[in-house]
């Protein structure tokens, strides 16, 4: 089954269009529905065929006939400088040119899938130095009109003699134009004094934090937690798989902190982002039911902790259903308003007002969208930027005549 994806390039002015109409789209609640947008925002909702005429001549219309339509998802967790490199021969190679190729090629097919908002993960410091968050940061400008591409600054380490470059690096990459201040503490020799150090420098610049860890010890969690509880701009952890591996009573503790603390976990249904060896996935369904925010992520695309990984969140909210038991409202939840959210996006619901931040997904309930999730239609800021063609053939056969089932694509294979 061939999969067709376009991309259409950004308009020069980086301006939406004016209006357009989504015709005959099925909502979660089964309405269908015209669905008017204008503005970056969405304008109105009504029945199927009530908005055709009071649109206007100029309104791009789009047919949504068999498709279900529901807010975009994001993606909460990337690492843009590391995607598709899992082909490569040897130590992974920063020059700045390719790792902008393969970060466009990653945020774009990321897009595809439906994902109109990124943050990307990005190392700073050691031999990377800041070329590659440069090369990011250039990808966010060219996408600009296709997606929001943030970036979260990672240094290596922040304490000791060893770790004043990477403090000094990660004051820069701030006024670089990263926007978030992030890291792995468990890397560091003194873990509690790592985070420390960021949450200090995101406290002086007003920007929120996106922490590594496998939140393997609970009393270093704790620790966290109760650091974290005070910076306004919030602060997220991921994807703490390890807390799934200890006993109940404190992983349940630990939960109660972290709800505490306002923090955000960012689960990767879809395998680890550190290790080939660590495919641990938090434990969703204890983190919820303590009342912490859960997001799940894509982690790697392709690179070697996850030689396979898709980057797609529909792949994430089916694994997180079929897998971890939540009920396919709440796995795409996860991919979609929770990681808006993490991602401190404004929230997105197929009604009048809210950002035109839309996906349209062939099929007619969730549950079946989530197992079969193949033509896609992509809204951002209120126009289509990627569509996802998908076709399906067979060879002619008497027993499939007989029974006329459903078929896409024009006849049969000879």
């Amino acid at each position: 089954m061939p999969d067709r994806q376009q991309q259409p390039p950004p308009s020069s002015s980086g301006q939406t269009d004016t209006s357009a109409l989504l015709c005959g789209a099925r909502l979660t609640d089964g309405r269908s529905v015209d669905v008017r947008l204008g503005g970056g925002r969405i304008e109105a909702v009504g029945t199927a065929g009530s908005l055709a005429g009071v649109s206007g001549a100029l309104a791009a219309k789009v047919d949504l006939d068999g498709y279900l339509l529901l807010p975009a998802p994001a993606e909460a967790h990337a690492h843009s400088d590391t995607a598709l490199t899992a082909d490569g021969d040897g130590p992974l190679a920063y020059d700045d040119q390719e790792i902008q190729r393969r970060a466009t090629e990653a945020a774009l097919l990321q897009l595809g899938h439906g994902a109109t908002a990124l943050r990307s993960h990005v190392r700073v410091g050691d031999v990377q130095g800041l070329d590659a968050l440069a090369a990011v940061l250039q990808v966010r400008r060219s996408l600009r009109g296709l997606a929001e591409l943030t970036t979260v600054a990672m240094p290596r380490l922040l304490t000791g003699a060893a770790g004043a470059d990477g403090l000094a690096m990660l004051r820069d990459a701030l006024k670089m134009g990263a926007s978030v201040v992030g890291g792995c503490p468990d890397a560091d020799p003194d873990p509690t004094g790592y985070v420390e150090a960021v949450l200090e420098l995101a406290s002086e610049h007003g920007c929120p934090v996106d922490l590594h860890t496998d939140a393997a010890d609970p009393a270093r969690l704790a620790r966290l937690a109760a650091m974290a509880g005070g910076l306004r701009q919030g602060v997220t952890l991921g994807p703490c798989g390890g807390l799934g591996g200890l006993p109940t009573e404190v992983a349940s503790r630990a939960a109660d902190q972290l709800a505490a603390a306002d923090v955000t976990v960012v689960c990767l249904p879809q395998g680890g982002c550190g290790s080939a060896d660590v495919r641990a996935t938090a434990p969703v369904r204890l983190l919820r039911s303590a009342g912490v925010r859960v997001a799940a992520g894509s982690g790697a695309l392709r690179d070697v902790s996850n030689p396979v990984g898709r980057g797609d969140p529909l792949e994430a909210a089916y694994l997180l259903a079929s897998l971890h038991g939540l009920r396919p409202e709440d796995a795409y939840e996860a991919v979609s308003c929770a990681a808006r959210a993490a991602l401190g996006l404004p929230e997105v619901r197929v009604e009048a007002g809210f950002p035109a931040e839309l996906l349209a997904v062939r099929g007619e309930r969730l549950d079946g969208v989530l197992s079969l999730a193949y033509s896609r239609i992509v809204v951002h800021r209120g126009r289509v930027v990627a569509r996802t063609s998908a076709v399906r053939e067979y060879c002619n056969s008497a027993s499939a005549s007989g029974l006329d089932l459903p078929r896409q694509g024009r006849g049969g294979l000879s």
